[in-house]
């Protein structure tokens, strides 16, 4: 199964796409069929070369796109004439009522193709535009995550901060405890009495 490109497009692309366009356009093809063409060509969708046309590269060949539509007017012509010279006098009105059916189911053709790629254009816009909002949602929560991992950094350090201190007070108290208790040890003397016992005599 051919998987369908979403990368961005190339200047030989570019080209293609023009060339194949501006090609339908002369031999009186529709802007749609080119679109499939050069998708099927790039593995890219209809949708996506209709877009890039209309988008980018449609405004890079406006005089190419003019003489393409002078000329495919001059081929139809010199195919009137040709037909023209050609048929005989009894049918002459016969071939003009059958070229012009053809014309109108031509152009109700083309008209119903130009609907179809600007339904499929308004849907990529509508696309994008979801996809723009959501992007700024997710940029916003981005932001927002991003200045709540700061507060809770410093938050966190001032825990560090209070930490160590508390560990500082307490490792003084247990050293003056520890002096205390010295202190009172030192203090307590024992002496004989007459009779030979040891007595315990504080120190003043």
């Amino acid at each position: 199964m051919t998987t369908t490109r979403q990368d961005a497009w190339t200047q030989d692309e570019d080209l293609l796409l023009a060339e194949v366009v501006l090609r339908h356009i002369r031999e009186g093809g529709t802007q749609l069929g080119a679109f499939e063409e050069v998708g099927r060509r790039l593995t890219r969708t209809a949708a996506a070369c209709g877009f890039r046309w209309n988008s980018f590269v449609r405004k890079q060949y406006k005089s190419g796109i003019e003489l393409a539509k002078k000329q495919r007017k001059d081929l139809k012509k010199q195919v009137n004439t040709e037909i023209a010279q050609n048929i005989q006098p009894e049918v002459e009105v016969e071939a003009v009522e059958i070229n012009t059916s053809l014309s109108l189911r031509e152009i109700i053709s083309l008209l119903q193709e130009y609907e179809k790629t600007e339904s499929d254009l308004h849907e990529i816009i509508k696309e994008n535009k979801l996809l723009k909002k959501q992007l700024e949602h997710l940029q916003e929560h981005i932001q927002k995550l991003s200045s709540e991992k700061i507060t809770l950094e410093n938050n966190i350090q001032l825990i560090e901060e209070d930490y160590k201190a508390l560990i500082e007070i307490m490792e003084r108290a247990r050293k003056m405890v520890v002096l205390q208790e010295d202190e009172r040890s030192k203090k307590v003397k024992f002496q004989m009495d007459r009779n030979g016992n040891l007595e315990r005599i504080e120190n003043k």
